[in-house]
């Protein structure tokens, strides 16, 4: 069986999230943005997920790019938390590694579907 980057990287991102979560929380106690955070970090792999199921190459796309507006979401919280002096700079760049690399799977299955699509027409 093929292995799935993205499904694998997503979920252990997600899992990620909720541990920055839990930290922000009771460590920091922060609990607007990382609340923000907590919803879009973890719909990522919720996403990709869906687009398993997806009814159509269309849909399939569809949900990927909803995926990676999440991403691009988590990505701005990240930052916010970074900036604002919640993550220091060891924990952000480690984060911020994450989802990034998530971010440009993301865009290359996107980008990769769409060509498949106009080639099968």
């Amino acid at each position: 069986m093929k292995k799935n980057i993205i499904k694998e990287k997503s979920f252990a991102f997600a899992l990620r999230i909720i541990k920055l979560y839990q930290f922000l929380q009771v460590e920091k106690k922060e609990f607007i943005l990382s609340k923000q955070l907590l919803r879009c970090g973890t719909s990522i792999g919720a996403m990709v997920r869906e687009s398993e199921q997806a009814e159509s190459k269309s849909d399939f796309i569809h949900k990927l790019a909803i995926a990676q507006k999440e991403a691009n979401e988590t990505e701005y919280w990240i930052e916010l938390l970074n900036q604002s002096g919640y993550l220091d700079k060891k924990q952000h760049e480690s984060i911020f590694q994450d989802i990034t690399e998530i971010r440009k799977l993301l865009t290359s299955i996107i980008k990769t579907a769409k060509a498949n699509k106009t080639i099968n027409h």
